[in-house]
């Protein structure tokens, strides 16, 4: 591999092993009640990536497999949402809002000759989307949630003035649902300033040239704007509808 390549080695494993330490450490002494979950996201991450980088090879020579693997991105991207959002089982209605914000802007992206329509160009960018829609997702059906049961005061009074249930919601949740896209408008704000992010890193490890590089994250950080923005307008929208059902009816 090239210079610029990351070592794998006894190093590299211990300073994972420290940093996964040291997050559980501090979170446990600071009372976040997080910390297993701490060990217990580093330990999947690593399982789990040892297993994808066995089999991605295999994935990318055909379509099919490719496909299938996309798939199950957004089935665990899917399940993940659901679960952040309520215990009910109408949350797995997130699925929608995920795709939604996935299949138009990757569509447009590999449509427009932006990203080759490779195996191995596609996935990255599929599942950086996935991704996006999924924590956006997640943010904003769980702000929806507790606004509805922390704010239920607002939300009657709302009806008592004569909003239908849907607006109701609506009225109440919009001002604040947007603030799922605060952690995507910062790092498309700060890139290059403050980070540099994965693909842009990626493209350079890759051999790229950093105008490439440039152009890519760009690509890729306009794309989870346009892909977050509207997972976080569908549940808003399954969740004034009662297709994710709401607290205030359970």
């Amino acid at each position: 591999m090239g210079g610029a390549s990351i070592v794998i080695g006894p190093a590299f494993g211990l300073v994972l092993v420290v940093l996964c330490a040291a997050a559980a450490v501090s979170a446990r002494w600071a009372g976040l009640r997080v910390s297993r979950a701490v060990v217990g996201a580093g330990v999947r991450a690593a399982v789990q990536l040892a297993v994808v980088s066995l089999l991605i090879t295999w994935v990318l020579r055909t379509w099919g497999a490719t496909a299938a693997f996309v798939v199950l991105m957004i089935v665990v991207a899917s399940v993940t949402s659901a679960r952040r959002i309520s215990r009910d089982r109408s949350a797995w209605w997130a699925a929608a809002a995920i795709m939604a914000g996935l299949v138009p802007v990757l569509a447009l992206i590999v449509a427009a000759g932006t990203v080759p329509w490779q195996t191995v160009a596609v996935v990255p960018v599929a599942g950086i989307l996935i991704g996006g829609a999924m924590s956006a997702t997640s943010l904003a059906g769980r702000r929806i949630m507790e606004d509805l049961t922390v704010r239920r005061g607002e939300y009657e009074a709302l009806l008592a003035l004569g909003f239908t249930e849907p607006d109701a919601v609506r009225e109440l949740c919009r001002p604040f649902v947007g603030q799922a896209l605060h952690p995507a408008l910062d790092q498309t704000r700060t890139v290059g300033l403050v980070t540099l992010p994965g693909a842009f890193v990626g493209v350079l490890l890759g051999g790229g040239g950093p105008v490439q590089a440039g152009a890519t994250q760009l690509l890729v950080l306009v794309g989870l704007l346009a892909a977050e923005t509207i997972a976080v307008i569908v549940v808003l929208e399954l969740v004034a509808r009662d297709v994710i059902r709401r607290p205030s009816v359970r």
